[in-house]
This record gives C-alpha cells, sequence and structure tokens, in this order.
C-alpha cells in the first residue's frame, strides 16, 4: 500500500502532459509553417514551454527536498509536476505567464511549500533553493544551444526567434531568482548561513521582496541595467538582439507590427 501510494505520488499529471502535448504541437507547427498564423503558434509555443519551464522548477525544489529528508512534498502533489498543486497556483503560473504576455520578464514563480524543519545540514538548504533557478539556467542552455554551437542551417526563422525570445525569459528568470532578496532563491541559498538574529529580523521581509525587486525594475536606470546584463549574457550565448527582438514580435501577435520580423519560413 505504501509503496504504491508513492508511486501514485510521483506519477505525472495528466495537467502537465496536456501543457506538453501543447508544446509539441506549437513548436512543430512554428517549424513547419503549417498554422495559418505564426504569430499564434509562437504565442502558444513560447507559453507552453514557459510553463513547463515553471513546472520543472518547481519540481526541482520539491525533489531536492525530498532527496534530503522532507518526505511530506509527496503526499502535498509536488513530484507529479501538476501545477495546480502549488501552494499558490496564481503566484506560480498565472502571473509569471501574464508578465510574459505584458513584456517579455521572466517572473520568478515560485510556491511550494517545503517543511525546512525536516531537514538538517546548511549545504541541504542551499542547494534545495538553488534547484530551482538552475532548472532555468539548463533551460536557457538548451534554447540557446543551436546558437553556441552553429547549428542553425535548416532550422526555420521563426522556430529560431521563438527559441531566442524563450532564452530570454530563462536567462532573466535565472538571474532575478539567483538575487540575495528575501522571498527569492537567491536569498534562500544564502539564508542557512545566516545567524540567527538577522534571519529573524529578515523574515517578515519575505513576502515583500519580489515586490521591491519589479518597483525597482520601474526604475528606468535599474531596468536598463538589468536587461543589458541579461543582453549581455544572450549575446555570449550567441544570441542576437535582433532575434529576441524578433521573438517578442511575433510572439505578441496582435500587435500591429510592420512585419519587420516576418521572415521567410
Amino acid at each position: 500500500m505504501g509503496h504504491q501510494g508513492s508511486r501514485s505520488e510521483r506519477q505525472i499529471s495528466s495537467v502537465f502532459l496536456g501543457i506538453f502535448a501543447v508544446m509539441a504541437v506549437t513548436g512543430w507547427a512554428v517549424w513547419t509553417g503549417y498554422s495559418t498564423s505564426t504569430g499564434l503558434a509562437v504565442f502558444l509555443f513560447v507559453t507552453s514551454a514557459w510553463i513547463v519551464s515553471l513546472c520543472l522548477h518547481e519540481y526541482a525544489h520539491a525533489r531536492t527536498a525530498l532527496h534530503s529528508g522532507d518526505l511530506s512534498v509527496g503526499a502535498k502533489g509536488y513530484l507529479t509536476l501538476n501545477p495546480l498543486k502549488y501552494t499558490h497556483a496564481l503566484l506560480s503560473i498565472v502571473l509569471p505567464v501574464i508578465f510574459v504576455i505584458m513584456g517579455g520578464l521572466g517572473l520568478p514563480g515560485g510556491a511550494v511549500y517545503i517543511e525546512r524543519d525536516r531537514i538538517r545540514g546548511r549545504w541541504k538548504h542551499s542547494l534545495i533553493s538553488a534547484a530551482g533557478p538552475l532548472t532555468n539556467v539548463a533551460f536557457a542552455i538548451v534554447c540557446t544551444a543551436p546558437f553556441w554551437l552553429n547549428a542553425l542551417d535548416g532550422v526555420p526563422m521563426a522556430f529560431r526567434f521563438a527559441l531566442a525570445f524563450l532564452a530570454l525569459l530563462q536567462v532573466s528568470a535565472a538571474i532575478l531568482n539567483f538575487l540575495p532578496v528575501p522571498g527569492l532563491d537567491g536569498y534562500g541559498i544564502i539564508e542557512p548561513w545566516l545567524s540567527y538574529r538577522i534571519r529573524r529580523e529578515v523574515a517578515p521581509l519575505a513576502p515583500f521582496g519580489l515586490i521591491a525587486v519589479f518597483a525597482l525594475l520601474w526604475i528606468p536606470e535599474v531596468n536598463g541595467f538589468f536587461f543589458d546584463a541579461v543582453r549581455n549574457l544572450l549575446s555570449t550565448l550567441g544570441v542576437s538582439d535582433l532575434e529576441t527582438f524578433c521573438g517578442r514580435d511575433l510572439y505578441r501577435f496582435w500587435q500591429d507590427t510592420n512585419g519587420f520580423c516576418a521572415a521567410p519560413q
């Protein structure tokens, strides 16, 4: 019975498989040019791929916690990759998708509740926090692989642009997540190494950390500095500004543009 329960707790949910199927089908549609609206296909492909990456981000936190001693994550449904099982589906999925639609920013989602008192050892606590953003890093490496491997021959332009925009989302999410701000994974990495007094004083600030980061990003100088860092990193990985711009342009298919990025397949 226990074995049966543990297996069902780790069974991949039909919700995640459905989202993954949308990603696969729309990715194929972008690649082949099968869709009558390339922009709509890019929108669905990037959005579903982004949700898949958010699910994997949360799964990485939960799986690392499981191996570190928190056996409760299975009963909570975190190992099924079902986004509806997260503590705050709104924060983890809905808001990040809205931010992508609004402006192409990889918002750190995040709401799997880890029972930290079950876990012993500072390194384990740090690794649990690091596992999520490291998933975004891995996703970014996969998305940019065709660029830095010079393997773009035969890759349709629309698919190339979609990958570039998806890479921008992953890189921006990774950078934001690694910031040592209370409430973000970056702070979770260093928190176990801080004194009890500091941790207790900082704890009430955690719910406002993400809000503070986005308030700062409204400041033009801060915003410029942040996106310069994202662009420089993407450039190092072989992705140009033009490619990310065209990816965003295709993604926002409802906007009336002059077709600058509507390259032939």
